[in-house]
């Protein structure tokens, strides 16, 4: 009985050290400095922007697919983002950003529906942002901690994944990609 606690102990520690340490999770600003090409939002989140996406629910099945457009400006180093989002329910939402970049690389940003301030990191070719957003009171109202990581592709492309927890587990999953919109 001993043999079988110990073993399913060291099983929990394994899956506790890949989730943590070597998942989306484990991953920071640092583990990008290096790479290219160098993610700079005031040049590759500015203007007029398409944006399609997926959410996935806790089980990983696709719950909700979106359309959205964005726009962004800037102002030295501050900027606001509006999003108009289009999902495939008929919903629409909107949320505008206002953010802050320090000369270090460093974020912060806040909307309507984040609680307090959140805080994120240039580094390389990424953005990594955390938050806690509340969801609208027809969403059930809960707080939820995001993390969101922007990835810049070389031809431009920003695929970007976000992953919301309750109580430290994931709840929902949304990838998406973001690319200036097409000019006539």
């Amino acid at each position: 009985m001993l043999s079988f606690f110990l073993g399913a102990l060291a099983a929990l520690a394994v899956v506790w050290i890949v989730r943590w340490k070597l998942g989306f999770r484990g991953q920071t600003p640092e583990h990008y400095r290096d790479d290219t090409p160098v993610f700079d939002l005031r040049r590759h989140l500015n203007g007029k922007m398409s944006c399609d996406g997926v959410v996935y629910g806790p089980l990983g099945r696709v719950v909700s697919r979106f359309s959205a457009d964005f726009e962004t400006s800037w102002d030295a180093r501050s900027g606001v983002m509006r999003e108009v989002f289009r999902y495939d329910s008929g919903e629409m939402q909107t949320r505008a950003w206002f953010l802050e970049l320090a000369e270090d690389g460093g974020i912060t940003a806040t909307a309507d529906d984040v609680i307090g301030t959140g805080q994120g990191w240039q580094s390389g070719p990424t953005v990594q942002l955390s938050y806690r957003m509340k969801l609208d009171e027809d969403a059930g109202g809960h707080v939820l901690d995001v993390v969101d990581w922007m990835y810049l592709t070389p031809d431009g492309t920003i695929m970007n994944r976000s992953q919301f927890r309750k109580y430290g587990i994931k709840v929902a999953e949304l990838i998406a990609t973001m690319r200036p919109k097409e000019t006539a």
